[in-house]
């Protein structure tokens, strides 16, 4: 079998992904940049491990220069996604990763045409970030094929892990991000507010920056995307104040200071609490006339789909069965309705 690797295994999400695939019985090689870390972890599963940084870019080519398949899990992806990415056309390595970043996946899909020459597949996405609400996004295009609107969104009380916290404070300097007559627009955070039935009854929710508005054009085409959670509308109102304090978030040392405090304060839930933390993932497709398609799906905790997720795809690799090499989004890699595949999944149903 081929062998394939999870790089930034020492972190919340390497771990669950390294246990989890043992109980699976595969064998990744475990890598980073943390050498105590990443050996002990290796020790404890009784596996293979690599120490590199994605600094060297000839010591991250030589580290996959037999490796089938990576699974990238070292964020914050904006600094961390082109230099893996770099490695990984240089050594004809699959490139899965569990981002939600917009600009990660747009920097990956304009990529395409080097991913076709080197023959390797660019799939960034494979996590929560972003399959079940890629999925709804196919299934909604198909159910209304001339939908010039598209909102997705999802119900998590789930906690954040370090490495997540930190990518939430990077993204409040940039502000709301919709996609807006095709185009990836910059607006102020709490930009739009709806009442939506997620699955588990009608919550005020907000729009955020997620990787849809990214991948969900990839996917469908459809040129109007935003994406909602449910926030208490005390807590958006201070998020819309906060819109004004952006230019003092962008400086960084406030950045470095609240990246510092979310990796001291944030450890991640833990296994009762990813249990007790199911996922409702909702969608709406709408068209010219004004016709609309609702799809809902229950997930299983976010961390558990982006484990699941990311074994789905690595399996998906390793098969190597008529593979295509270029960009994907994980519905296109994996087809419309692969978060159904997935543990503590349920059928998406369309209404």
């Amino acid at each position: 079998m081929h062998q394939w690797m999870i790089y930034g295994a020492n972190g919340y999400a390497g771990r669950l992904l390294a246990r989890e695939a043992v109980q699976q019985g595969l064998q990744p090689i475990l890598a980073g940049r943390k050498r105590r870390e990443i050996e002990t972890l290796a020790t404890e599963l009784g596996l293979k491990h690599r120490i590199f940084r994605l600094d060297d870019s000839a010591a991250a080519q030589e580290a996959l220069r037999d490796i089938a398949v990576v699974a990238h899990c070292a964020g914050p992806f904006s600094a961390t996604s082109r230099p893996m990415i770099e490695a990984c056309l240089a050594s004809q390595t699959h490139y899965l990763d569990i981002t939600g970043e917009i600009d990660v996946f747009v920097a990956a899909h304009a990529r395409n045409a080097e991913a076709q020459a080197a023959g390797i597949v660019l799939c960034p996405g494979v996590g929560f970030d972003v399959i079940p609400t890629d999925c709804l996004a196919a299934c909604l295009k198909e159910a209304l094929p001339d939908a010039d609107r598209l909102a997705l969104g999802f119900d998590s009380r789930s906690g954040f892990s370090p490495g997540t916290a930190k990518t939430s404070v990077e993204g409040l300097k940039h502000g709301g991000k919709v996609r807006i007559d095709d185009e990836i627009r910059t607006v102020p955070l709490v930009y739009q507010s709806r009442e939506i039935d997620f699955g588990n009854g009608t919550k005020y929710a907000v729009t955020i920056p997620w990787g849809d508005v990214a991948t969900a054009w990839f996917t469908t085409g459809i040129d109007n995307i935003e994406i909602f959670v449910p926030m208490a509308p005390s807590a958006a109102l201070r998020l819309r104040r906060l819109d004004w304090l952006r230019p003092l978030l962008a400086l960084p040392p406030v950045q470095a200071l609240l990246k510092y405090l979310a990796g001291r304060r944030i450890s991640g839930p833990d296994s009762d609490q990813r249990r007790d933390a199911p996922t409702y993932v909702w969608g709406e497709a709408q068209n010219p006339a004004g016709k609309k398609v609702v799809a809902r799906v229950r997930t299983a905790n976010g961390y558990e789909v982006t484990v699941y997720g990311t074994l789905l795809a690595v399996r998906h690799m390793l098969a190597g069965k008529d593979i295509i090499p270029g960009y994907y989004t994980p519905a296109r890699l994996l087809g419309e309705r692969c978060v159904e595949q997935l543990p503590g999944s349920g059928t998406i149903e369309i209404s």
